[in-house]
């Protein structure tokens, strides 16, 4: 038997139950409302979307009979103040309207339950539940603001607790998951023309390189990556640079060559015109050796190679590490500074990084012979960073730049909807290193660098995620929340890395391949929906555009902007839910758009072309003019799509003045635009041939320019014109 039951406010006096709710409010819901956005599943079998079991008391996650629907369900046989705990990672609720899930009383019922949802370890308020009934599945939707965490951006538990004033006695979970919210009619974009955050650094458009990558050195990848906008590779990539040797192209002891050696790697480069990263072995080379490649590559063969990182991801213990103590921090600050010294001896001109971590506490990978102090806080810490912050300020060492590496996921932990949500840690990584910094390096660290030279959505096994429409979400949305940061490298891993079947493949993923890859291409030329993210990302900003100030006020659709240098404006924008389509009514204050815009989208149509092996132009982005009525404007995104509109601005105006008298007049020609927009003003005999007589970036709206008789007097007509 099964009774759905949905919320009536019900007042009583409770005892007991440690409420922090005068008057109880639960759910006995008579049907379910409709939700267009997306729900998060938290128990369907098993735990799904990065949720783990943070129970006490004797449970069973796997239990066959009964269950509300598929094949398993939860049994709990929990004493008093025992509970049903599930977490995961910070995440935002604001999607989310409700924690919804069947209950079942097993044979006895007259269990009384509480229910809390927990943020930073602590219970925003307990939310009692009726008795539970025997033999009967009933259905609870609880608002999330009765739990008080509506709209919290780090909610992270929830939990079930057996209350002392029922009975005890057997009872069963199903269906667990939050609800989603139903999505706004009109979702708003507002865009500040004139909020400059910074400029685009080519850095950002970067992409690791594997030597054991077949396909790498020909000329496919060069054209590949000349379409997709390539601009940085990193080399020799990843936890192999800790083995890799590169005179001999061997790693370890290994017998063989990797099929890709560093001059494959420099012909590649070369011809894309890239800049490039290079990754020196610390855990099993010397820094001989990194001077070595350094004069190699600079001295010997004029290669210009700027920055070299020392070591790849040293603080986790899966990097290989010959040094008497392994992922110890005291130890690799004492051996960097031995790095810099001999890499910069060899080539001056080189920037040379160390690898970090964001946290005080993060991979101390129990070392506890350097704990550091804090200075700001008086705290002591045994992390990782600071650790290497305060020895390498001590011994007089430098480094140029700070590496930073991030996954936001791991095998199992996998969800769809959360990875789209964990672009946010951007800001936190940033400032909480660029703390450290401060903290730790003291006077002189301001100008250290800090870059990012992997990120992907998950760093274990690959399964169907990491090829799907939903990484590909991922990356411009992570490129777009970085371009607000000061990271002045974005490098994606990376450009081909090898099918893998031992990832995650369930219905709960988003997605029809049938195997994992964290590459942009697969083979020679199968290209990911991340290679076209990389593609479409061209059209949106250009190295020394300004990224500008943008948002939305619905957490599904994310926003970005720029400005490009000659004044047109770019818009980048994503509808992360997996379903609906969004309307957003776009407001660009400060800026007057021309009538018309160009657009380019990327998304499930071209996807499905991909699956159907639809001729390549179908699988490719799409390319439209649109109409742009004014500054404020509705444009509907689809579910899971990726939108690049570059619009222009609205024409110029003219006006033009004598002053004095003739010959000796002179000519002011008053250019009528917008602020950041740069205009070329021109003139002519007879309007069929115009020839440029000055360009002007204006700072106002409208700008004097003055011209001689001698000038002006000849030509009749003058025009100002925007050049894109």
């Amino acid at each position: 038997m099964m009774e759905h039951v949905r919320t009536l406010v019900h007042r009583n006096r409770l005892t007991g139950l440690g409420s922090s709710l005068a008057a109880a409010a639960w759910l006995v819901l008579l049907g379910s409302s409709a939700s267009a956005q997306t729900d998060l599943p938290i128990y369907r079998d098993e735990l799904v979307n990065g949720f783990q079991d943070w129970s006490w008391g004797t449970r069973n996650f796997s239990n066959t009979s009964p269950v509300h629907s598929g094949s398993k369900s939860i049994r709990a046989e929990l004493k008093t103040w025992e509970a049903i705990s599930v977490a995961r990672a910070s995440f935002d609720s604001s999607p989310y309207g409700n924690f919804s899930f069947w209950i079942h009383g097993g044979t006895t019922g007259g269990q009384r339950l509480q229910l809390a949802a927990l943020i930073n370890d602590t219970v925003q308020t307990n939310f009692p539940l009726p008795a539970l009934q025997a033999n009967t599945w009933r259905h609870h939707d609880v608002p999330l603001s009765l739990l008080r965490v509506e709209n919290k951006t780090n909610v992270y538990r929830f939990w079930l607790q057996l209350t002392s004033s029922g009975t005890s006695g057997t009872f069963y979970l199903d269906d667990i998951q939050l609800g989603g919210k139903a999505i706004p009619a009109l979702v708003n974009v507002a865009v500040q023309s004139t909020n400059e955050i910074r400029t685009v650094d080519g850095r950002w458009f970067a992409v690791n390189t594997a030597i054991w990558d077949s396909h790498f050195d020909t000329p496919t990848t060069i054209s590949l990556m000349q379409e997709a906008g390539i601009r940085a590779l990193r080399f020799p990539g990843g936890s192999l640079s800790d083995e890799y040797h590169w005179a001999t192209g061997k790693s370890g002891t290994n017998t063989w060559k990797w099929v890709t050696s560093f001059a494959n790697f420099i012909h590649v480069a070369t011809n894309v015109g890239a800049e490039i990263f290079i990754t020196v072995n610390y855990g099993s080379g010397t820094a001989a050796e990194a001077a070595g490649w350094v004069r190699h590559a600079n001295l010997t063969n004029k290669l210009g190679v700027r920055y070299w990182e020392i070591g790849n991801e040293n603080y986790g213990p899966w990097e290989t590490d010959f040094n008497t103590l392994p992922h110890h921090a005291y130890t690799y600050a004492a051996r960097a500074k031995d790095y810099m010294d001999q890499m910069r001896a060899a080539d001056p001109t080189i920037k040379v990084g160390v690898v970090v971590a964001p946290g005080e506490d993060s991979y101390h990978n129990d070392y506890a012979d350097h704990p550091v102090v804090n200075p700001r806080t008086g705290k002591t810490h045994n992390g990782w960073t600071p650790i290497l912050l305060k020895t390498l300020k001590e011994l007089g060492a430098k480094p140029d730049f700070l590496v930073h590496h991030h996954y936001p996921q791991w095998t199992g932990q996998e969800s769809d909807p959360l990875l789209l949500q964990s672009t946010f840690n951007w800001a936190q990584d940033a400032a909480d290193m660029r703390q450290q910094v401060r903290d730790y390096y003291g006077t002189g660290g301001d100008d250290i660098e800090m870059l990012v030279t992997e990120n992907n959505s998950n760093s274990g096994d690959q399964g169907k995620q990491s090829t799907s429409l939903v990484n590909g979400l991922y990356y411009p949305d992570s490129f777009g929340r970085l371009a607000q940061t000061e990271f002045n490298a974005f490098v994606w891993w990376d450009w081909r890395n090898g099918t893998d079947t031992s990832g995650r493949f369930d219905d709960l993923l988003y997605g029809w391949r049938t195997y994992g890859d964290l590459g942009m291409v697969n083979g020679l030329a199968k290209a990911h929906p991340t290679y076209y993210a990389a593609k479409i990302l061209q059209h949106f900003v250009k190295p020394g555009d300004r990224i500008i100030a943008a948002n939305t006020d619905f957490p599904l659709l994310s926003a970005y902007a720029a400005r490009s240098r000659n004044g047109g404006l770019s818009l980048l924008v994503l509808n992360k839910d997996l379903n609906s389509s969004i309307v957003g009514r776009v407001n660009l204050a400060g800026y007057g758009p021309g009538p018309e815009a160009t657009m380019r989208m990327y998304g499930i149509p071209q996807d499905d072309a991909a699956r159907t092996n639809a001729i390549p132009a179908h699988q490719d982005i799409s390319f439209s003019s649109i109409a742009i009525p004014g500054s404020l404007f509705e444009r509907t995104f689809p579910p899971l799509s990726i939108s690049v509109i570059n619009l222009v601005p609205e024409a110029p105006t003219v006006t033009l003045q004598i002053q004095g008298i003739m010959p000796e007049a002179e000519f002011v020609l008053t250019l009528h635009g917008q602020p950041g927009v740069t205009y070329v003003i021109e003139n002519s005999r007879d309007m069929q041939n115009w020839t440029a007589v000055s360009t002007n970036t204006l700072s106002a709206a409208a700008l004097d320019v003055r011209f001689s008789s001698q000038v002006a007097g000849s030509n009749a007509f003058w025009r100002a014109s925007w050049r894109p």
